[in-house]
């Protein structure tokens, strides 16, 4: 089959509406989406505020969900050199939830909390240090390539923040 010129534009038009709903794409409508560092990039801040201070976020491990709704729940690491080690051991990364969220078993309101993977517990606390919620925390060994902090869809539904190969499962 021959396109002539209109042709052409009308499937190079088709083509680009396939790849906004790819999966995987910051633009995808309908459906819960994984979000890639490049794209929490965009909405995330260079300085977050934690406990009277204020430091750099670690854009290259971050990542997050965009729900089929609009909402966004986002992590990335922390440079915590600034903090004391007592407080550095919890606070790892900056997590946001725009939705209330079940975390473990356990019922986080919507907010931004500090958090971090502290042995086999997982550690949320809020932006002045106190502790909010604390759950066990898995170690996924099948993790061929972990990295430092990734968001991954969960096998068992909703969704799975990584630090390495520890994680911790959370959904609406």
């Amino acid at each position: 089959m021959r396109f002539n010129g209109i042709g052409k534009i009308v499937a190079a038009g088709m083509a680009a509406i396939v790849m906004l709903a790819a999966p995987g794409s910051i633009r995808a409508q309908g459906v819960d989406t994984v979000l890639k560092a490049a794209d929490t990039q965009k909405l995330l801040p260079a300085r977050v505020f934690y406990r009277g201070q204020s430091a750099n976020t670690e854009m290259r491990n971050a990542g997050g969900v965009k729900f089929a709704d609009g909402y966004y729940v986002l992590a990335t690491l922390v440079d915590t050199s600034g903090y004391s080690t007592g407080l550095a051991v919890k606070y790892q990364a900056y997590f946001i939830a725009e939705v209330p969220l079940n975390v473990g078993g356990q019922s986080l309101p919507a907010g931004v909390y500090g958090v971090g993977f502290v042995g086999d517990k997982f550690v949320v606390t809020d932006v002045g240090a106190h502790d909010v919620l604390t759950v066990a925390a898995g170690d996924d060994p099948a993790q061929m390539h972990p990295m430092p902090l990734q968001v991954k869809a969960d096998p068992a539904g909703g969704f799975r923040l990584y630090a390495g190969r520890k994680y911790v499962s959370f959904n609406r």
